[in-house]
């Protein structure tokens, strides 16, 4: 990725290291103040939505990364786990700069679809972490609710259905989530993942002549 040589070299001291553990903390953080003081209401004011940020509430823009996917403690914690393992996973790989700038593309397309529907949450954007992660590292191993084994590749098709269904029978607002959110996994991994697919498909057109070839020859 020429392009992504260039910034980095122009501004690749400009990054958080360990970004992913301060947004993982704060999700934490969020999580027990909704728990212990449901009273204050924390997530109503964080939250992305067109209609307030335009009223003047612009730290939305930031806040809303930090909203919790989950209200059940179990599942915090194995989404926080998921979440940590994947953005730790890139920036080990990547450096600081690259996973920051990656993350920051996947922020600005959750935003560019809350202006299009009027609102946006993080779960598309984390997702996109997710699969960040397991197109780097498909046979990395985790444990499903901390119990079952499985390879985090499989994970990650099963996602990937469950978004391709979404995106088919969701409503246009849910498309554009989809859509805009994913931005950063297309333009990292994009070429490589149109590349694979077309592989694959020459390889089965390959098998299909070859089988037909000495099906001819009997």
């Amino acid at each position: 990725m020429n392009w992504l040589d260039k910034i980095e070299r122009k501004c690749g001291r400009i990054a958080v290291p360990n970004l992913m553990f301060f947004i993982i903390c704060g999700m934490f953080a969020v999580f027990l103040c909704e728990l212990i003081m449901p009273e204050l209401r924390l997530t109503y004011w964080m939250y992305l939505d067109r209609d307030l940020i335009f009223q003047g509430q612009v730290w939305r823009l930031l806040t809303f990364i930090l909203i919790p996917t989950s209200t059940s403690p179990l599942w915090i914690l194995f989404s926080l786990y998921f979440y940590y393992l994947a953005g730790s996973g890139l920036e080990s790989q990547w450096g600081s700069f690259r996973f920051n700038f990656y993350y920051l593309i996947g922020m600005v397309g959750t935003i560019i679809a809350a202006m299009i529907t009027g609102s946006a949450d993080n779960t598309y954007l984390n997702f996109s972490l997710f699969f960040g992660f397991a197109a780097l590292f498909p046979n990395f191993q985790v444990l499903l609710f901390f119990i079952i084994p499985i390879k985090i590749k499989y994970l990650a098709w099963l996602d990937a259905l469950l978004f391709l269904v979404g995106f088919i029978f969701g409503t246009w607002s849910a498309r554009a989530a989809i859509l805009f959110s994913l931005v950063n996994f297309f333009l990292f991994f994009g070429g490589d993942f149109f590349r694979g697919i077309k592989q694959n498909l020459q390889y089965r057109k390959r098998q299909k002549e070859f089988r037909q070839y000495f099906k001819n020859q009997r």
